[in-house]
C-alpha cells in the first residue's frame, strides 16, 4: 500500500452537467456524487449552479436550502468553494450551456490517482501529460471495433 504525500495531487478536472429547467438536477445526481466523495474517490473544490434563462440571460444559483426547489440536493455542498473559479470561468460555461437549463459546474480532484502518482514519483517518474477523451468518443470507437469484428 502506498503512502501519498502532501505534495502529491490527482489529477484536477470539471465537468458541467446541464438539466431542463422543469427536471434541474435529480436527487441520483447528488447521491451519486455525496458516494464518491464519502468514499474518497474524489474531493470536490468547487460546486456552482449556473442557470441560463429563455432570453439568454446567466447567473449563479444562490444555494440555500429554500432555493433547492428543483436543485435535489445540491444545497448540501452549498459551501464547497475553493475560488479556483471566477467570473471568467463561469461565463465560460454558461457560453455553453442551451437557454432553459441550469448547471451544475463541479472542480474535482481524481483521489484513487494519489497512490499511483506518487509511486510513480517514488520510482523517480513525472507525470508529464494528460488528457481527457470524452465518454462518447471512446463509445463509437468501441461500437465501430465490434461491428468490424462482426462483419
Amino acid at each position: 500500500m502506498f503512502v501519498a504525500t502532501r505534495d502529491v495531487h490527482g489529477p484536477i478536472d470539471f465537468v458541467l452537467i446541464e438539466f431542463p429547467l422543469e427536471k434541474t438536477g435529480s436527487g441520483a445526481t447528488v447521491a451519486a456524487l455525496m458516494d464518491l466523495i464519502q468514499r474518497k474517490v474524489v474531493w470536490v473544490y468547487d460546486l456552482i449552479i449556473i442557470k441560463k434563462d429563455a432570453d439568454g440571460s446567466t447567473g449563479s444559483v444562490e444555494l440555500t436550502e429554500d432555493s433547492t426547489e428543483g436543485l435535489d440536493g445540491f444545497a448540501s455542498l452549498a459551501s464547497v468553494r475553493s475560488g479556483l473559479l471566477g467570473d471568467e470561468e463561469i461565463a465560460e460555461a454558461a457560453s455553453a450551456m442551451e437557454p432553459n437549463t441550469a448547471a451544475a459546474l463541479i472542480v474535482y480532484e481524481n483521489l484513487w490517482a494519489i497512490p499511483f502518482i506518487s509511486a510513480a514519483r517514488e520510482a523517480g517518474g513525472d507525470v508529464i501529460a494528460s488528457a481527457r477523451i470524452p465518454a462518447e468518443d471512446v463509445m463509437a470507437a468501441l461500437d465501430m471495433l465490434e461491428s468490424d469484428s462482426t462483419v
